[in-house]
């Protein structure tokens, strides 16, 4: 096998939650005594300091970043497990902002917390807008995961996306409540509830094309002027009625599924 397509569910408590990230893997033919060489479906979005806007994965695993001999690649001991596990643990975390280059010394500091904290909206923002391209033109073989893992998520996703716009500090939201709020309250900008606020109809709409059910009652009842211009691919307000209707799909193994621990 020397191609393979592999999809990292993005884990509670980070501002990737719920997402979906595919990812292309390939394997030299000098392969294991090489690294595979990953590509990230970015949708030329860029959510993380490591994964670039043109596909590139930065990883000392994959030799593609600096690290100590034992973060490098080790031919017959390293696998393509562990780099997926690396991406999602170390990479898609609940504090990307510090996978920055000189960044990490900050973690901590109440400046480096508040750009923290500004990052992580900003990349929900990019994770939200990811969900609704990947549920357009979901990648292929993979329609029916990406169909079923968003039915089953919808809500989940809208009440989230309903807690962030009254408040919650991105990534605080769970499933069934909110954890770890602070005493100090609202932290997050008027920016990031605006911007978000013109997102949520859009994806609305997608899960109601797979047939998501009471989507409306996630709605803000006070509108909100996004300050950042929604680009126009996400503008579509139409919807299949053919659609509507359709079944909860049966989830498919396709290839490599790596869901969160």
């Amino acid at each position: 096998m020397d191609l393979l397509r592999a999809v990292i569910i993005g884990a509670e408590g980070t501002p990737y939650h719920d997402g979906l990230f595919f990812f292309d893997v390939f394997f030299p033919s000098d392969y294991p005594y090489v690294p595979p060489k990953v590509y990230y479906q970015s949708r030329g979005l860029r959510l993380n300091p490591n994964l670039y806007d043109n596909g590139h994965v930065c990883l000392s695993l994959l030799n593609t970043w600096s690290g100590s001999k034992n973060e490098k690649w080790t031919p017959g001991v390293s696998t393509i497990l562990q780099v997926l596990v690396s991406i999602q643990g170390l990479i898609l975390n609940a504090n990307p902002y510090f996978n920055e280059p000189g960044y990490a010394s900050k973690s901590g500091t109440q400046n480096g917390e508040a750009k923290s904290l500004k990052y992580n909206e900003k990349t929900f923002i990019l994770s939200v807008r990811t969900m609704i391209y990947t549920m357009r033109k979901p990648p292929k073989n993979f329609e029916e995961l990406v169909e079923g893992h968003f039915y089953s998520r919808a809500h989940d996703i809208l009440a989230s996306c309903k807690a962030y716009m009254e408040g919650v500090q991105v990534g605080r939201f769970v499933k069934g409540g909110v954890r770890d709020v602070d005493d100090d309250g609202d932290k997050n900008s008027d920016k990031f509830k605006a911007d978000l606020f013109g997102y949520v109809k859009p994806l609305v709409i997608e899960f109601e094309k797979i047939g998501v059910k009471d989507c409306q009652k996630f709605m803000s009842p006070t509108p909100l002027k996004p300050t950042t211009p929604i680009p126009t691919s996400l503008k579509s307000t139409t919807l299949k009625q053919t659609h509507l209707n359709s079944p909860k799909p049966t989830l498919l193994k396709k290839l490599f599924t790596l869901s969160c621990f």
